[in-house]
């Protein structure tokens, strides 16, 4: 039986929009244009939503002449190899969620690699195949994380492409300068043409890319406009100052402690602390150091053994002073502190004194503490005992100034052995602070170390760990993840609990492990009170592991290929 209706009217502008708006709502709270309440509505809606869906793919709209757009700007890089172009086609043209959930299955997920590919023909230099940039500008539409490699590789063209489809719009917000080109940073003139009245996107560009390769001039560049931008372009302007931060920025920063904003302020403060030598962290350490000090007051008694036997079989020795780290945090927070960055308002649920302590500790330098606690090493003060529940505040203080400061002896002694049973050090109180702090030490370094703390923990806690790895994974990391996820197999775990580092070792493991792995592609057997299927789980995983580490390999190959 054939189902008439009525004829649709010619759509009014935003037609679509209004037939989406009736569809949320419902045709029986709205109907559709020239259909009354009833049983007919919603088929109505839907005849209306297909006559508009041809009209919208049937092309332009009629409208007055324009201009003919410029021709595409020439990519001057060298093109891709034809594997390589292929290959991309491939990555290009898959898309997330089909399989709906559930198992992966033993497939490799192509999207997840297209990120280390883009990466790879970054490196290498290469131009896209002019074919494939509106899929490229799809995939980066639909993911933010992708959007910085998709565009540095589809370069010039894929800019002009993005100003003729209002769908790519973001690669012109997304790019340094919203897609317009910068002068030359030997062109005075030009840049202070566009510092004067350019968008806000295309100064910030212009600063940060002055400041890679002239932090002085960007930073008197900044100074001319200064006193007249609006507080939260200061905040934006300031951050860029991060980048190549060294003692000749202290003056302007100085100054910028006293802006009528305190998140400016709190940042110029921010960036000051980060200079150890600068007159901002002088302050602070001079404050910190009147809230610690070391107390040999504390007594304890020592046993030594004696020679001849006795009743009691030892003898008590004379007491002893153990040095003891004691804490007076300040009793209130001066203007002086405020105008330093120090934050008077505790958070809910914080004390105020520790508060004001934690700010203070975290913005002084760390060679303060060796000269304030008798020459000891970093190493040395983070042992010692902390009087009266301080010890989590002191501590968790020295890492975020470990961090800031970018020092490596400190975040090695806050860090500890990784074979510690706290497994953190006794200053990392989270996870979070163990990334931070394996981040300011070498790549090998931070391998060895996380390595270390899986091969004595396992990987139930180690995934945040091995974000902040380098790719691929050195040989002995990526020795000990997959040697855990091994014995998490044997010993019949839930195996859809590591489905996370299992996703991690597809992209960062070393495709050079493959060969390691084909003895664990046969399903094991199952223990008693084994997770029901997880053999066959951990067996699909780790063929899936294996074909992604070959294609990895595969497609290096096609890149390096002349």
């Amino acid at each position: 039986m054939t189902r008439t209706s009525a004829p649709v009217d010619a759509p009014a502008t935003g037609a679509w929009e209004g037939l989406v708006t009736t569809a949320l709502l419902g045709t029986d709270r709205r109907t559709p244009p020239g259909t009354g309440p009833g049983p007919d509505a919603p088929v109505a809606l839907l005849d209306a939503a297909a006559v508009e869906t041809v009209r919208r793919r049937a092309g332009l709209r009629p409208a007055r002449a324009a201009e003919r757009p410029q021709p595409a700007p020439k990519d001057p890089r060298p093109p891709l190899p034809q594997a390589a172009a292929r290959r991309l086609a491939i990555l290009l043209a898959d898309r997330p969620g089909g399989s709906g959930g559930g198992r992966r299955g033993a497939a490799p997920d192509l999207t997840e690699l297209l990120p280390q590919w883009l990466a790879a023909a970054n490196a290498r230099g290469f131009a896209p195949p002019p074919q494939l940039l509106p899929a490229l500008l799809d995939a980066a539409r639909g993911r933010t994380d992708l959007r910085p490699a998709a565009l540095e590789f589809g370069g010039p063209r894929a800019l002009w492409l993005a100003r003729l489809n209002p769908d790519w719009r973001f690669a012109l917000r997304s790019t340094p300068g919203g897609g317009a080109a910068l002068p030359h940073l030997d062109d005075d003139a030009g840049i202070r043409q566009l510092w004067q009245e350019g968008l806000f996107a295309e100064r910030v560009a212009l600063l940060s890319a002055l400041r890679s390769r002239d932090p002085a001039a960007a930073r008197e560049l900044l100074a001319t406009t200064w006193a007249t931008e609006r507080a939260e372009d200061r905040l934006m302007f300031l951050d860029s100052l991060r980048a190549g931060l060294g003692p000749d920025d202290e003056p302007f920063l100085e100054q910028a402690l006293a802006d009528r904003s305190r998140n400016v302020r709190a940042t110029a403060a921010e960036l000051l602390s980060a200079l150890p030598g600068s007159a901002l962290a002088a302050r602070m350490a001079v404050r910190a150091e009147a809230c610690v000090a070391i107390d040999h007051m504390q007594p304890t008694r020592a046993t030594t053994a004696t020679a001849a036997p006795s009743t009691t079989g030892a003898a008590t020795g004379p007491t002893m002073a153990t040095p003891t780290i004691t804490v007076e945090a300040p009793h209130e927070c001066d203007p002086g502190m405020e105008r330093d960055g120090v934050v008077a308002k505790a958070p809910a649920g914080r004390g105020e004194r520790s508060w004001w302590f934690g700010q203070l500790v975290e913005a002084a330098p760390l060679g303060t503490w060796s000269r304030r606690l008798g020459g000891r090493t970093p190493r040395e003060i983070v042992a010692l005992p902390v009087t009266d529940d301080w010890q989590g505040e002191l501590h968790a203080a020295w890492c975020r100034a470990a961090v800031r400061q970018r020092d490596a002896e400190w975040s090695r002694a806050l860090l500890g052995e990784p074979s510690a049973p706290e497994a953190g050090g006794p200053g990392a109180v989270s996870l979070a602070e163990r990334a931070k702090l394996l981040g300011t030490l070498g790549a090998a370094e931070r391998a060895e170390w996380v390595a270390g703390f899986i091969s004595t923990h396992g990987l139930s806690e180690a995934f945040q760990l091995l974000g902040v790895c380098a790719v691929p994974w050195a040989p002995p990391l990526g020795r000990a993840v997959v040697d855990a996820l091994n014995i998490a197999r044997d010993a019949g775990s839930y195996p859809w609990s590591f489905s996370g580092v299992m996703g991690l070792a597809e992209r960062c493991l070393d495709p050079s492990e493959a060969g390691r792995l084909d003895a664990l592609l046969a399903v094991p057997d199952e223990p008693e009170n084994a997770s029901p299927g997880a053999g066959g789980y951990w067996a699909e995983a780790f063929q899936r592991l294996v074909t992604t580490l070959r294609l990895r390999a595969a497609m290096t190959e096609e890149l390096n290929t002349p």
